[in-house]
């Protein structure tokens, strides 16, 4: 294949990216959580021409890809991210004929404009790295169809002077918890390499509707998007379709119709715990994505009705919170590891279980 054609082919390729970003943003917003991490990175592939002399790897890369800069290749290059013939390379590789190279690039989801927003947010912690915000549910982490003010994105610009943070992954509109948010490119590059290769630590908090029989388990099945419903994803049947996936779960405490666990991702797809805890049969509470918004356990008692009514009220989204985070510091490499509390919904969900819990067994002596 010829040089020019080459280029087209890389062209077309990042502008049908962009055809998605526009295209796709109404379906895109849906999924802005933790296990959508694919979605934040360019793929490329290409052959070296046969008639190509030899040249740096970068100095190729950079005149194939003309509106990526030298120095973001040489960054992408450096950690990690950039195979030649299926093995990671170094920038001064010098490239021979039909060498096969492909890369990826972490990249933010192209939006016209991200004005800045007085909008509180709970700062964790900050350098001049990196940003870790423990996200409260109801926001949406980024602009997008229907959501272009109030995000996260826009409340970060504010805090950040006008300067846009850079996400390395995301959570949903209604879970909460911990995130991180990359100032500068070669941060971003390095953080998001640790999320593409499932290194981060990461612990959630979930309220699922039953009594998880196991004190604790792994759920391996592959995830795929539902056909009937192509807003939710679920599990593969057979395990031909979809996407590798694994969630390990400890039971933290239980109220007989409903469980808290603790879930750890071991990979990071789309709704993962939702659609993980829905195949075990245990729907996270109140999540109507998922049928967890209706009364999925317990006595046909119109005492009950109410009570189980009443605490829809109490956590009218999914019973979902990102407690832990830990990864690698871009620029020191020190491990640094973040915590936030079950948030007040959530905690106020559990203490009204509790209690109903220990009315029954008292009843019951």
């Amino acid at each position: 294949m010829g040089a020019s054609k080459k280029k087209n082919t890389v062209k077309k390729l990042a502008e049908k990216l962009s055809a998605y970003d526009a295209a796709g943003a109404s379906e895109e917003q849906e999924f802005t959580d933790d296990e959508n991490v694919e979605e934040l990175f360019e793929h490329y592939k290409f052959v070296v021409d046969k008639g190509q002399s030899m040249m740096r790897l970068d100095k190729y890369i950079t005149s194939k890809m003309t509106e990526t800069s030298r120095s973001r290749v040489q960054m992408a290059v450096e950690a990690g991210y950039v195979r030649v013939n299926g093995k990671i390379a170094k920038s001064n590789y010098k490239v021979k004929p039909l060498d096969e190279i492909s890369l990826v690039f972490p990249y933010e989801k192209r939006v016209r404009e991200i004005g800045p927003e007085n909008i509180p947010i709970d700062v964790v912690y900050e350098d001049d790295d990196l940003l870790v915000i423990n996200k409260e549910a109801g926001m949406v982490v980024h602009p997008g169809h229907g959501h272009f003010s109030g995000t996260l994105v826009n409340a970060v610009a504010y805090h950040l002077g006008g300067k846009n943070g850079i996400l390395v992954h995301r959570i949903d509109k209604d879970t909460s918890g911990i995130l991180v948010i990359a100032k500068n490119e070669e941060a971003q590059m390095k953080l998001a390499k640790q999320f593409f290769d499932h290194t981060t630590k990461r612990k959630y908090v979930a309220i699922v509707w039953g009594n998880i029989e196991e004190d604790e388990g792994t759920v391996d099945a592959n995830i795929t998007r539902d056909e009937s419903d192509r807003m939710r994803f679920t599990v593969s049947k057979d395990g031909s379709k979809g996407k590798h996936a694994v969630t390990h779960y400890r039971v933290l405490e239980r109220f007989g119709y409903v469980t808290v666990v603790e879930c750890i991702l071991e990979t990071g797809r789309t709704h993962q715990i939702r659609v993980h805890m829905k195949y075990l049969g245990h729907p996270l509470f109140s999540d109507e994505r998922y049928g967890g918004d209706k009364i999925l356990q317990g006595t046909i008692f119109t005492k009950y009705k109410q009570f189980i009514e009443n605490c829809f009220k109490i956590l009218p989204r999914q019973g979902l919170h990102a407690k832990t985070l830990g990864f690698v510091h871009p620029t020191t490499g020190k491990e640094m590891n973040f915590d936030s509390p079950v948030p007040q919904d959530m905690t106020a969900l559990i203490n009204k279980m509790r209690e109903y819990t220990k009315l029954r067994n008292d009843k019951a002596v």
